[in-house]
């Protein structure tokens, strides 16, 4: 099958965006809302992680696993390991598949892992841990997996970790928000206009500058995505040139300009404190029957008159 260099050049632009969330490891935060859900998007790097070779893990807790796995073909599902939150979230039934400790006993068994090699693991969901746990627990593990210290007398080597953490920030308030947004290496706000969905894309790189970009998408029926152009930026208002302008200080109850008798006598007044020839003159010179007083000083022992060193006094 032979490509058309637009087909090559729409599959490039959409790899560059999956590398560029990808790329840097540690935790992607993806916050959706209501209007613009982030499931798909998910789904999406899911598969890109998958298709590179990379060991996955998905944590289940928001859907159930069949439709977590609705979508994807059998190779796709056929890498995944599945780690069902969904079904007995908290384990009533005692089945031995359950891993101690839940959600966060299934990550630190991934980070005591002995595979070498990158690894992916997708929480779905962020929010529904942040219901179930206490955000600094929650902040706390993710940044031990993300930065593989969580088993530090582990040896093994390590690839490079990736979390996908999905999050409905219209569930929860301005702390756990921006706890778990400072702990993301790369952060994508989910929106749109006119039916198009965007991701606002920030990432922070170490020691450098962070770096954002918004793209235009959408997420095909197999989850690959489709990068498109930004809607147009709509035309200006037409303006009639025969219909005057509207002045805007037209029905002010105050005044912004003054008329000419109103500035010449603002020109005229003598401000109380401001001192006039005449006002200098009258103050200096005495009136004729008005007592005049003098001041007499006589220095002591303890007043310093020299000049040259006005510190003398102070024994220095």
């Amino acid at each position: 099958v032979t490509l058309s260099e637009g087909a090559r050049a729409g599959i490039g632009r959409e790899l560059g965006m999956l590398d560029s969330l990808l790329s840097l490891g540690g935790l992607v935060l993806l916050r959706d809302s209501v209007e613009w859900e982030g499931r798909s998007l998910l789904k999406a790097l899911v598969k890109k992680s998958a298709l590179c070779g990379e060991q996955v893990h998905i944590l289940g807790c928001e859907v159930s696993e069949e439709e977590f796995r609705e979508g994807f073909d059998s190779d796709i599902n056929n890498r995944l390991v599945y780690h069902d939150f969904f079904r007995d979230p908290l384990n009533w039934s005692k089945t031995e598949e359950a891993l101690p400790g839940g959600p966060l006993g299934a990550l630190r068994a991934i980070c005591k892992r002995t595979d070498p090699g990158p690894v992916t693991i997708a929480l779905d969901s962020l929010s529904w841990l942040l219901l179930h746990l206490p955000c600094t627990t929650l902040c706390q593990a993710l940044h031990a997996v993300s930065h593989q210290d969580a088993c530090p007398g582990d040896s093994s080597p390590v690839g490079k970790v990736s979390v996908l953490g999905l999050l409905h920030e219209e569930l929860h308030g301005p702390g756990p928000v921006g706890a778990l947004s400072s702990l993301a290496q790369t952060e994508v706000t989910l929106g749109g206009t006119k039916g198009q969905a965007s991701a606002h894309i920030l990432c922070r790189r170490p020691r450098q500058r962070p770096t954002d970009q918004t793209q235009w998408f959408s997420i095909l029926p197999d989850f690959s995505l489709d990068l498109q152009e930004g809607p147009s930026v709509e035309s200006q208002p037409y303006s009639d040139p025969h219909i005057p302008p509207v002045d805007p200080t037209t029905h002010l109850t105050f005044n912004l300009h003054l008329s000419k008798k109103e500035r010449e006598a603002k020109d005229s007044l003598i401000l109380p404190f401001q001192f006039s020839s005449e006002k200098q003159q009258a103050l200096l010179r005495p009136r004729p029957g008005q007592a005049t007083s003098h001041i007499f000083y006589e220095p002591d022992a303890y007043d310093d008159l020299d000049q040259e060193d006005p510190d003398d006094d102070l024994d220095i």
